[in-house]
């Protein structure tokens, strides 16, 4: 394995690349691209932005735009071609909305303060995208400073191509973004691995920084369920009020499912475990043997609790209910959504299955259960060329850092890249305070990346780019 190549770079090349990138970062934020879009199209106008900072690299890139507005753009920088299949840095250019009311600064302000960039996008993932988009920029300027053509030459060093993509749609699924350009242009994504968002960011537990790698995501699977009873007059109160019904049908899928351990978790447990100090230790490797929830939330602040307890189960949310046309009307009808998140090894059908048998024969009777939505989990190695190199940088800029794998609780676009047998980690790499709530940043108010982790974060991806790649 060769060393570390951010060590050879001037610090003042460094130093000038944290501070585009944080330029960059800026500039995204500043153009809301919020899922769904409002008629002038965002992401296509923050994919003409991306090629227009491609352009000023000289840097060979495409911009589609499959459906109005829904702007995505991919680029390549070129190998001698000695290596292998390519390495994609993919990420997704939509976000969220964003309310004003309860931020401390302007979601689309992309003030910087108090050592963050703040607005929406800065963490999912508006962050990343300004990081790779460095990385290119950094290889470009290598191959510009020996004299080649990055739009046509190899980059010295690189035996592998580099592609990038930033997409549209992620925030719905990705259908309109990646998801079209695996059915469309597979050429323009097919890679050895890539490197996706949520992963290689720090996390302090006991007094030990863990670096968790996702290898796997849930899938998800969303429903309304129509629920039926009698209209009447609201002064003669009935058992079969559809809003009753309804009401009762999300207590009984409100319930915790059954737990269930899966392989990626059973490793990332075992290995947090021999990190931390004996108490927490203790509880982790409990989790097997049915350790209940409130021990889990002993040791682990309540974010981490939440979504530690997401990934040992099916979960089921009920997020909409609506019902009744006048305050004094007995609704006959009653309309239900529940998003559900699964693990790898369930599928639809198990899920339908899990909703009817929780409604119960009677209220499942009155019933209807449709589907809307379903992406499938996704997996990948958590061993092998990449994820070890992954690991072994991590290591290399932390030393005290413990990386391990780890599966996210939510989807992302890996689901598309499976599809072409892609093996895709989440790596945005960040180094955080020990106190800072980051999973509490995604879609939340007041969302930010602090400037230091950022400083952290780049060298870390630059070297695994030209590791994996040279």
């Amino acid at each position: 394995m060769t060393a570390a190549a951010s060590v050879a770079l001037d610090e003042r090349i460094l130093a000038r690349a944290h501070d585009e990138l944080v330029a960059t970062l800026c500039e995204l934020i500043r153009i809301p691209s919020v899922n769904p879009p409002d008629p002038a199209g965002p992401e296509l106008r923050v994919a003409e932005y991306l090629a227009s900072a491609l352009a000023d690299a000289g840097v060979e890139h495409d911009v589609v735009e499959p459906f109005p507005g829904r702007g995505s753009i991919t680029a390549r920088l070129r190998g001698d071609g000695s290596g292998g299949e390519p390495l994609l840095l993919m990420s997704h250019l939509d976000v969220v909305p964003a309310a004003a009311e309860g931020w401390t600064h302007d979601p689309f302000g992309a003030d910087v303060a108090d050592g963050y960039v703040w607005g929406r996008g800065a963490v999912d993932m508006k962050g990343t995208i300004a990081m790779d988009l460095a990385v290119i920029r950094l290889l470009a300027a290598e191959a510009r400073a020996a004299g080649r053509d990055p739009r046509s030459d190899p980059v010295p060093g690189l035996t592998r191509d580099v592609l990038f993509a930033a997409t549209a749609d992620e925030e719905a699924g990705g259908h309109q973004g990646m998801g079209w350009l695996v059915d469309h242009h597979p050429e323009r994504l097919r890679a050895a691995g890539a490197l996706n968002e949520c992963g290689g960011i720090s996390v302090t537990v006991g007094g030990r920084r863990l670096y968790p790698i996702q290898v796997a995501e849930k899938g998800y699977a969303v429903y309304r369920i129509t629920v039926h009873g009698a209209w009447g007059h609201a002064s003669m109160p009935r058992p079969d009020n559809a809003l009753l019904r309804a009401a009762e049908a999300v207590t009984r899928l409100a319930e915790p499912g059954v737990r269930r351990l899966t392989p990626v978790m059973e490793r990332f447990l075992g290995a947090a475990a021999d990190a931390l100090p004996r108490r927490p230790a203790a509880v982790l490797r409990g989790i097997s043997d049915a350790a209940p929830d409130d021990a889990i939330e002993a040791v682990c602040e309540p974010t981490y609790a939440r979504a530690l307890r997401a990934l040992l189960r099916d979960t089921i949310s009920p997020t909409i209910m609506r019902a009744g046309v006048k305050y004094n009307v007995i609704p006959g009808v009653a309309e239900l959504h529940v998003d559900c998140r699964v693990l790898p090894g369930t599928s639809e059908a198990d899920v339908r299955s899990d909703i009817v048998a929780r409604l119960g024969p009677a209220l499942a009777e009155v019933c209807n259960v449709e589907l809307l939505i379903f992406g499938a989990p996704a997996e990948s190695p958590a061993e092998g060329p990449l994820y070890d190199l992954l690991a072994l940088t991590v290591r290399d800029h932390d030393a005290d850092g413990v990386p391990l794998p780890v599966m996210a609780p939510f989807a992302t676009d890996a689901k598309h890249t499976a599809r072409l047998g892609i093996p895709t980690y989440g790596f945005s790499p960040l180094r955080l305070a020990d106190d800072e709530p980051f999973l509490e940043r995604f879609h939340g108010v007041d969302e930010r990346v602090g400037l230091d982790a950022l400083r952290w974060g780049l060298p870390v991806l630059y070297d695994v780019v030209r590791r994996f790649c040279g």
